[in-house]
Order: C-alpha cells, then structure tokens, then sequence
C-alpha cells in the first residue's frame, strides 16, 4: 500500500506530495518524494538558472519504466495560483504552459510525475526575446565522450576569441551544453541564425571532428553541433533537470577547468546536491555576464556575403525564407 501524502511548504505554498513512495528510478530505489527533496535541496541555483522561464513539461506517472507523454497544456485542475504564459509550436497552435516563478511551481509538477523539464530560451515577462543561446553538442553514432569534451573545448576557444562568456553543462545523457546569456535585444530567430553561423565555424576549424550538417547521412562519426536548439518554440533540457533513465543522472552546470574530469553519469541526485555544498554554483555570475550577439552576428553577415544560404529547418516548421530544398541529399540526387 503506498504511504500517506506527505504536506509540505514550498515558497510560501502548501503542497501535497502524493504517492511519495511511489519509486520514480529502480536501479537506486529513488522514489518520487526523494526527487521532490532533490529539487528542494538545489533550490537556489535551479532558479537562477530557471525563474520566469516557460517549460514543457515531459511526464513519467509510473517512473522511468513506464511510459512517458509531454504536456504544454496546464490541466484545468491546476491550482489558481500557478502562473502560466502562452506559448507556441512551430505551426502556431497556442499552449498555456507552465512557468517557473518560484519553487512551489516545480514540486507541484514533479508531483505529477515530471522528472525534469524542458525550457524555452525567453523568459515569460518578455517573450519576445531570447535571452540565452544554446549550443548542443550532440555525439552521433561511432563517437566517443572523449570528443565531446574536445568539440566543447573548440567552442569555449570560439567563443573566448570572440569575446563572449560562455557556460557548460552535461546533457544528463552523452552530450554537452554550452549556454550563452544574451542581452535581451534580440529574436529567436537571429539566435538560431547566430547558432547556425557557430556550428559552421567550428566545423571549419575541426572538419574531422565537428560537423553543422542536418542530414544524417552527412554527418559521419563527428559531434554535430544542433543549431536549431536554437529556433523559435524549441525547448532545451533545463539546467539542474534529472533525466528519465534508472540512475537518476542531472544535467549538471560544472566550470569550465573540470572539462576534461567530468563523469557525467557520476552526477545524479545523491551526488549533486553535495557538489553544491561544497564548490556553489557554476552558473552563479552568468546573469552578471550578458553577452551581446554582435560578433555572432558578423559570422552570419560573413557566411551570407560568401553565398552560402540559410541551413534547413526541422520539419515541423514552415518553409523558411532562403532557406535550401527541405530534402536529403540522397533523395536530391535521385530527383
């Protein structure tokens, strides 16, 4: 018989856990009131790095073994003072998603079985900029962590040589995040256009290593650098979030000097809260440190002068303008 809910304040809120015993990741044992008091106990820099931030919200109701669904759309059961902003695909249907305005607002969608969440690059008092660029690299197959970590070097090099601050992060799974804050002056679009213009500089720099190409018959056995992170309505796997998978990992910020020793899947919810502790937030001053998109934006100015056009969107966007023939080279070919 599952245990009795369990009360709790949170933020000034009065939450009911239910189901705490429920077990959300079995290779541990970690249960869903475990999770509840993980997210507790990295409260603060969670919320630096997630206030006012839109999330969609990708739920597990029976743990990491069961299956899974994401939710945009706040059920109308949602108690009146959660704070929702409207959101939108990429085809203009309209959600209203959750917002993360302080604790209260997170533990109560954990106590609907979402493990971590996924959040937009706005913040919902000024949705018409995006404040954060987003640099995912993400390891194909026949790729190792050790190239990850040395396309994640070759970004922090772009970035320093071009005078802009940039923070990591694990992915919670094989991959790395590099964020960049923005001053809030600029679209989604010029962000995406700005990430699409970094990704093909890396992969100028490290051709062997680094690939920008969307198609995945192109990219071979390199990193690949998913610019489109980066588009309008795209969410990112939100710092300080724990990953679907039995050993409870976290998509952890870490500082830069521990590149080549982090172990990402040694970061879970029984390790990082004692990280914390011990050596704060990495992330702490990036709010300090807003960058402008100026010298991104004079690569892109620097790629349209060579003629080379947009690179292609994700399917589930309109056609985009100079954007190339939505279609795989192959099948190009054969047309």
């Amino acid at each position: 018989m599952s245990a009795q809910p369990v009360q709790m304040a949170v933020a000034g809120r009065e939450l009911t856990i239910t189901n705490p015993d429920k077990v959300f990741f079995p290779a541990r044992g970690d249960t869903k009131l475990d999770l509840v008091h993980f997210y507790l106990s990295i409260g603060e820099p969670l919320m630096r790095a997630m206030f006012d931030r839109p999330v969609l919200l990708q739920r597990f109701p029976n743990g990491t073994t069961g299956t899974s669904f994401f939710q945009k759309r706040i059920p109308d059961s949602a108690p009146d003072w959660l704070q929702t902003t409207t959101v939108s695909t990429p085809n203009g249907t309209l959600s209203n998603a959750l917002v993360i305005a302080d604790l209260a607002h997170l533990i109560w969608a954990v106590n609907l079985g979402c493990l971590g969440f996924h959040s937009w690059p706005i913040r919902a008092s000024h949705p018409e900029v995006a404040d954060e660029l987003r640099i995912d690299l993400d390891p194909g197959p026949g790729t190792t962590f050790a190239m990850t970590i040395e396309t994640a070097h070759e970004t922090q090099r772009l970035f320093t040589e071009l005078g802009v601050r940039s923070y990591i992060k694990t992915s919670g799974n094989r991959g790395l995040h590099v964020y960049v804050r923005l001053l809030p002056n600029w679209n989604s679009l010029q962000v995406r256009a700005a990430a699409v213009a970094v990704a093909r500089e890396l992969e100028r720099r490290r051709p062997d290593l680094i690939t920008a190409a969307w198609w995945k018959e192109q990219r071979g056995e390199r990193i690949f650098i998913d610019f489109n992170q980066n588009a309008p309505h795209k969410t990112v796997f939100a710092p300080w979030s724990v990953r679907a998978r039995d050993h409870a990992p976290v998509s952890c910020p870490f500082p830069w000097d521990e590149l080549d020793s982090i172990r990402p899947d040694e970061l879970t919810i029984a390790t990082v809260p004692g990280r914390v502790r011990a050596n704060g937030d990495p992330w702490g001053d990036m709010d300090q440190h807003p960058n402008p998109l100026d010298a991104l934006l004079v690569l892109v100015a620097a790629d349209q002068a060579a003629g080379i056009a947009d690179a292609p969107w994700p399917p589930q966007y309109p056609k985009m303008a100079g954007e190339p023939p939505r279609v795989a080279p192959s099948r190009a070919k054969k047309t």
